[in-house]
């Protein structure tokens, strides 16, 4: 098992970045890849990126291609994901997620793990 953590969500204007961290206490969280997706109001979850237990190979799903940057530091046993440009649409609540597998198609739903979100909120 392994718990996350997610960190560094607030209030910020619209043209601003911001860098989400998701870490872990325990030592197997090296095992697994981690991805970010995130959740409006009164929508579903959608999926925004991987990264694998190397931190070598990353994915995004198409629509999600662009302002969004994931990496990881093992040494720091975090992953982060740092959004450019953001938009009010951007609001949501972000989530990290790990699995045992990395997932590489764009309907991917994640894995058994997850984060307890950090708020992201864009003003106009």
């Amino acid at each position: 098992q392994v718990q996350l953590v997610e960190s560094g969500g607030r209030l910020v204007q619209a043209g601003g970045s911001l860098r989400l961290s998701c870490s872990s206490s325990g030592r197997s969280f090296i095992r697994y890849a981690i991805s970010w997706f995130r959740q409006a109001p009164g929508k579903e979850r959608t999926f925004i990126a991987a990264i694998d237990a190397s931190g070598e190979s990353t994915y995004y799903p198409d629509s999600m291609k662009g302002r969004f940057t994931i990496s990881r530091d093992s040494a720091k046993n975090a992953v982060f994901l740092q959004i450019a440009n953001l938009r009010p649409k951007d609001t949501a609540v972000y989530y990290c997620n790990a699995d045992t597998q990395y997932p590489i198609t764009s309907d991917y739903l994640g894995g058994n793990y997850w984060g307890q979100g950090t708020q992201v909120t864009v003003s106009s």
